[in-house]
Order: C-alpha cells, then structure tokens, then sequence
C-alpha cells in the first residue's frame, strides 16, 4: 500500500462521510399507507466501517452529527458495531440527517425513499472541521462521491483528501453517483471523474458510468480512467470486472460472476460488496477472492431487510471464496445462509 501512513497506521481503514438515522416500514405499502416503521442507521461509509468491524478490522468512522437523539443514536450503534467513533463531531445548529424508505415491491422491483437531509449536520463537513490528523494513521481511507454531492464545503474536503501527498494511505473511492443531490449548475459527473481519478482503489457501477459520463463497458471505464491501480466495475447479476494494475505497469482483467441469492431488500449491497473486497484486500488476498468477499458480504445485507448485519465468518467465506468456478456458479444463498456450518460439515452447494 502506498505511502508510510501504513507503516504507522493505528487503523485498518478509516471511513469519511454522512451517515443518517434510516426508518424501516413495518409492513409493505407505500410510504402514505405503511403505519409504523423501525429504526435503524444508514450511510454508505458509516455501512463500509460497520462490516469491516464485524469482519474483525480495525475501523474509524469520521463525519459530524447533529447535537439531538438521533445523532445519539447514530454514534451509539456505529460504536455498538466496533467502530471507533472518537473523531466524530457534534453540531449544535444542524440536525442529524433521516430518511424514511418502503419495502420492495417484489413484483416491479420498486421503492419509495424520502431524505430529509438538507442543511444536516454532515453536510457542513469541510476541510476546516475534519482534522486531517484524525483521518491519516490508516492503512486504507475510503471516500464515496455523496460526500462531495451534499455542499460546496464537502466537496472542498474531498479535493484536500484525494490530492496527491506523499505519505498518505490508500485512498479507495466508491462513485455513488447521485444526481439528485448535486447542487444546481454543479457538474456533479465531471467532478466524480476528477476525484477517481486521484485515487488509488475505485468502485463503480457500469450503469452509473454510463450514466454519468456516457462510458459503457469495462475497458471504455477503463480507458476513463486509467490512473486508479485498481478498478471495479460492477455490473449488477453479471457480476464484476476488476482491473488490476501490476507492478510492470500492466492491466490485468479479472472477471468474477456474481452469486445467486434470494434477495428480501435491495439495499446496502453496494457498500457491502466494497466492505468485503476492502478485507480481502487488507489480507492480501488474489483479486478473484477480494471480488468473491465482495459477493459474500453483499449477499450477507441482500438476505436481510436492512443495511447491515453480520458477515459470514471468516473462515467459513474462505472456504466459499475457495470453490471450484462450477461450484461457485451453482451457488445460492437465501436467508440465514450466514450461520456457520457445523465444524465437520462441508459447505454444501445445490
């Protein structure tokens, strides 16, 4: 990993960005007709620390809340999970963010979203609040582009932290391309191009790329950007391809399907995925096993109905990540697949 914050690094990985209190409906419906709902938390980097906690990393997650119980109850559950949340700031004059969402509608693959984060607390994020110090002694710093979507000042702090400076740890980047929370005349997909380009590790989907800069296609992703060493370009059912650059300066393609899994919601799996190919790639692992953890642990949040919940165990991925191509492709995981199989069992593949 690039740079000597790894030699000295305190954490495995430290995540920056917003994170909101999430309300689950209590049964299927629209949000107008849905009576109650649950509460839970949710926030692509605040999601990305919690799972690599639970792997059994060493994790910090930095962002501001609001001085309210809701930015309690984000800082109590992010901590219940085994991240660090020392860095974590108070807002006294902004509120913590929320969102409301509904079940998917299994038939039409529908949902409804409602955020009320405008003016929250992690929106005024900036380079001035967020101590660079608190963010550094770390082996990998992961940023995603809704940081740089909710202000002008978060996307000044994301300039700072991608811009190249010696020492720094490796910088892994999730687009997560938004276009509804960019703000008006902002170039939203040219100022996410700009900040992949400058780091180390990016994730993105190809439908987002399309999207965004009118790029299909892994090597026309590539060809996009070419600066990051790796690069992961998902593509939904069909699974990823990662370009991986050697130390001769050379691409190596690796393509890895994904998984069958009987999906109860269709949310959190992104950060899931990148959650895992992080801990394979903090172990060293080939690039085949990091796309192989990302699969597993996104299949991990697919079986439940919210944003988090426990891995698999490490040994029991392992042995998953380690089949045959025939075996990995005939597998399916549905509900309670992460319960660790007896000692002597085998992992069983229909």
């Amino acid at each position: 990993m690039p740079g000597s914050a790894a030699r000295t690094a305190t954490m495995d990985v430290v995540c920056l960005g917003e994170s909101m209190v999430t309300f689950l409906p209590s049964q299927p419906g629209s949000l107008a007709d849905v009576p109650s709902f649950s509460r839970g938390i949710g926030g692509a980097e605040s999601n990305v620390a919690c799972a690599l906690a639970a792997a059994g990393h060493r994790t910090k997650w930095v962002g501001r809340v609001g001085a309210d119980g809701f930015g309690d109850h984000l800082v109590q559950a992010i901590t219940g999970y085994g991240v660090d949340t020392s860095a974590v700031r108070r807002d006294p004059g902004r509120p913590t963010g929320i969102y409301f969402r509904t079940a998917t509608d299994r038939a039409t693959d529908t949902h409804e979203v409602a955020y009320y984060r405008a003016g929250s607390a992690a929106s005024a994020m900036s380079p001035d609040n967020i101590p660079y110090e608190d963010l550094i002694a770390t082996r990998v710093l992961h940023l995603s582009g809704i940081t740089a979507a909710l202000s002008a000042d978060c996307l000044a702090l994301l300039d700072d932290l991608t811009a190249p400076r010696e020492g720094r740890p490796l910088i892994s980047f999730d687009v997560n391309h938004r276009p509804g929370l960019w703000r008006e005349g902002e170039p939203g997909p040219e100022v996410l191009l700009g900040l992949a380009r400058r780091c180390d590790l990016v994730f993105v989907g190809e439908d987002e790329a399309e999207e965004a800069w009118g790029v299909h296609g892994a090597e026309a992703i590539r060809a996009a950007l070419p600066e990051p060493d790796v690069l992961v370009v998902k593509r939904g059912p069909e699974g990823v391809v990662v370009h991986s650059r050697g130390a001769d300066g050379q691409d190596t393609v690796t393509a890895v399907p994904s998984l069958r899994v009987d999906v109860v919601a269709a949310v959190g799996a992104g950060d899931a995925f990148a959650a895992g190919f992080l801990s394979a790639t903090l172990r060293g692992l080939s690039v085949r096993d990091r796309a192989r953890h990302g699969h597993l642990m996104a299949a991990a949040v697919l079986t439940v109905p919210g944003d988090l919940t426990g891995p698999p165990a490490r040994a029991y991925a392992d042995r998953l990540a380690a089949l045959d191509d025939e075996a990995w492709g005939t597998l399916r995981l549905g509900p309670g697949w992460t319960v660790v199989p007896g000692a002597n069992e085998e992992v069983r593949v229909p």
